[in-house]
């Protein structure tokens, strides 16, 4: 798999030169003039911590979300103030940890934000079961919030329990939501676990729009190495296999795919944190994308606070692109949307997409990866499947090495990937 996926990297973005990651901290971010801009905002607290999830998180404490909470006004403050007037974003986007345990708090951060910034695509949160109540629904939708996804991972008691989590109950979560009811309500799965079979994601699928749901996101299980999960995934062939089988129960139900990992009933329900063009992320562990460069705030909540009461950003790493390589970050995730626009890519670039990959795409249509539609290209179902396959091996080879390092450095003086 190696071998495949760094010749394929080495030839797209014509260099076998490493990413590497320095401990650059710009003082001015300059997002004056990045297309499709779209806000992140990272919560790093739970009340347990799963053994299976690989990101930014600590145990929850009043005193320590509160300090938390004030450090992340400052630092949407400072970078609001770096542009005059308010930019005009697309969504924003809060991340977890478990953003609703500052449910009360959120209206302040998005208040603070629209200083700044006009959203004019909705607001998003993740939830946990846990916080599916009425009390909390409506604290999150007075806040502005349109769009929830909630982390079910599994309703059926085998593998959550697996997963060291309580299955949840359907019934609880359908009466909250009709209660408070948003314009999309996205439930996650995940499958490749081991004894899974479709019958059981079925179930789930199933009770899930059963119970409230309008969209769905089926993610596979990594095994990140720093985790301490006790699961291993799924071997290759079996989850290629399932993959298919979910893929076609879903075309088969009627619901329209809108990413790799994610299907949703007709009407227009979008749910997605991943395809922005370009992104400003806010609090510890966030990352943010521009025109030239990608940065990742460190992943130490203390270091964060600490750095932030300096006046300075928590920029942890930065990442200078080439404009060859920007071109196939940019690819990979337009590919994750299942869809690549031949028009956006020139609006953003300003050359044709054929003029840059015309032989990969035309490689990508011989092997059946995409179809050619009138405005740019679609993955196939075979495609998609190979989106996984190098999005896996780039997961454990790339993000696992980079969040191993900065869950025990908050500030790396550099890496190399």
């Amino acid at each position: 798999m190696s071998l495949l996926t760094t010749a394929a990297r080495t030839w797209l973005t014509r260099t076998s030169a490493p990413y590497r990651f320095t401990a650059e901290n710009d003082a001015v971010l300059d997002y004056a003039d990045c297309p499709g801009l779209g806000l992140y905002v990272h919560i790093p607290f739970c009340r347990s911590l799963c053994n299976f999830c690989p990101y930014c998180k600590e145990r929850y404490t009043p005193e320590a979300a509160s300090a938390y909470t004030e450090a992340l006004l400052q630092e949407i403050g400072m970078v609001g103030r770096m542009q005059p007037g308010r930019t005009r974003v697309g969504s924003l986007y809060f991340g977890g940890g478990t953003p609703a345990l500052l449910a009360a708090e959120l209206g302040r951060i998005v208040q603070a934000l629209q200083q700044h910034f006009e959203i004019t695509d909705g607001i998003g949160a993740e939830l946990h079961p846990a916080d599916v109540n009425v009390p909390s629904l409506a604290l999150l939708r007075d806040a502005g919030v349109t769009r929830i996804s909630i982390g079910i991972q599994s309703f059926l008691p085998e593998f959550a329990r697996r997963l060291g989590r309580p299955a949840p109950q359907p019934e609880k979560l359908a009466a909250a939501l009709a209660a408070v009811p948003f314009e999309t309500v996205s439930m996650d799965f995940i499958f490749a676990l081991p004894g899974q079979r479709l019958e059981h994601i079925r179930q789930d699928l199933d009770m899930a729009f059963a119970h409230g749901a309008n969209h769905v996101a089926v993610y596979p299980f990594i095994d990140f190495s720093f985790t301490g999960s006790p699961v291993h995934a799924m071997p290759g062939r079996q989850k290629h296999r399932l993959l298919d089988e979910l893929t076609e129960y879903c075309y088969a139900k009627g619901l329209v795919r809108d990413s790799i990992w994610t299907f949703a009933q007709p009407g227009g329900h979008r749910y997605s944190s991943m395809t922005r063009d370009t992104f400003l992320g806010f609090g510890c562990s966030a990352t943010t994308l521009l025109r030239d460069s990608f940065k990742i705030n460190t992943f130490s909540v203390k270091a964060y606070i600490e750095r932030i009461c300096s006046g300075q950003l928590p920029t942890a790493l930065t990442t200078r692109f080439t404009r060859r390589q920007r071109m196939v970050y940019y690819l990979f995730w337009r590919a994750y949307s299942t869809l690549v626009h031949r028009g956006d890519f020139k609006e953003f670039f300003g050359p044709e997409l054929e003029s840059e990959f015309g032989m990969e795409f035309w490689l990508a249509r011989l092997l059946g990866f995409i179809t050619r539609e009138e405005n740019g290209y679609r993955l196939t179902p075979l495609g998609a499947y190979y989106f996984h396959y190098f999005e896996n091996f780039y997961t454990l080879a790339y993000i696992d090495k980079m969040w191993g390092i900065m869950r025990h450095e908050a500030f790396p003086e550099g890496i190399e990937l």
